[in-house]
């Protein structure tokens, strides 16, 4: 089975009106390039410095901001993954969730995924969980462009995560992001690859790119890669919207030539 996933880069500003017609600008342009399933990056709403800002554009799920997205999914007749957003949750006053959202071709909710992994590194200045609370929940949805795992950015780093991902029977996984410039360079390739390969999966990454404010510059290099760890798309140095066929038969082909999934031995692992 066959099917056009497609990622919008995005240089993302503190300013929410901006971003969001962007975004809405790209749905469009997707339908008219025959998209099944556009994918935004991580915060692509808002990125900026001011945590009590990003508390007065959070929302809960069932907030404005999805619904528009759930009304534009269903006018253009495609799925649509915010990459993620800030959710309000009344479990912590203090601290939001990064959530992302899943939306199908019908403009109904498909999954929902928290950001379980915390980027909290101080050789970066970043600190995610002083503002973020962790989710608990992996997830692994059943869509119809396949069985989709959803993770968020940092998520990336811990292979455990995918590997049960898989095991739960993902074939496409998501890794919306804002990598950092710095770490982006020497990782973000390497990681996405890796995961792809190891697991025999597609990976679908759409990543921030460019400076959004005094020393907050994101690496961009979106990218989809194949269960063999090819790249067969990759974004420009600029915000913009690409695409690629992934076809869940070429999937099912490296599984069967090379079928690692069968020989692990995890009771030795433990």
């Amino acid at each position: 089975m066959k099917s056009r996933i497609g990622m919008v880069q995005m240089n993302s500003s503190d300013q929410l009106a901006e971003n969001l017609a962007y975004s809405l600008e790209k749905i469009q342009q997707a339908a008219d390039d025959g998209v099944d399933l556009l994918a935004f990056p991580e915060t692509f709403l808002y990125v900026g410095r001011d945590h009590e800002q990003k508390h007065r554009v959070a929302e809960p799920i069932e907030g404005e901001i999805v619904q528009t997205f759930q009304e534009y999914a269903s006018k253009y007749n495609l799925s649509i993954l915010l990459g993620s957003i800030y959710e309000k949750t009344a479990e912590d006053s203090e601290r939001l969730y990064n959530t992302s959202v899943l939306i199908n071709r019908q403009g109904e909710l498909n999954g929902v995924y928290r950001k379980i992994h915390m980027c909290d590194a101080p050789s970066l200045g970043y600190n995610e969980s002083d503002g973020i609370k962790p989710g608990d929940t992996p997830v692994v949805v059943d869509h119809e462009v396949g069985k989709l795992g959803l993770t968020i950015c940092y998520d990336l780093r811990f292979p455990e995560l995918f590997r049960h991902m898989t095991t739960q029977g993902a074939q496409i996984v998501f890794v919306p992001a804002a990598f950092f410039l710095y770490t982006g360079k020497h990782h973000w390739l390497p990681l996405l690859i890796a995961r792809a390969i190891e697991n025999q999966v597609y990976i679908v990454a759409p990543n921030q790119w460019g400076e959004h404010y005094d020393g907050r510059v994101s690496y961009g290099s979106s990218v989809i890669i194949d269960p063999w760890g090819s790249v067969i798309c990759c974004a420009s140095e600029r915000a913009e919207m690409v695409s690629a066929v992934i076809d869940l038969d070429y999937l099912d082909e490296v599984r069967a030539n090379m079928p690692l999934l069968n020989h692990g031995r995890p009771e030795l692992y433990k």
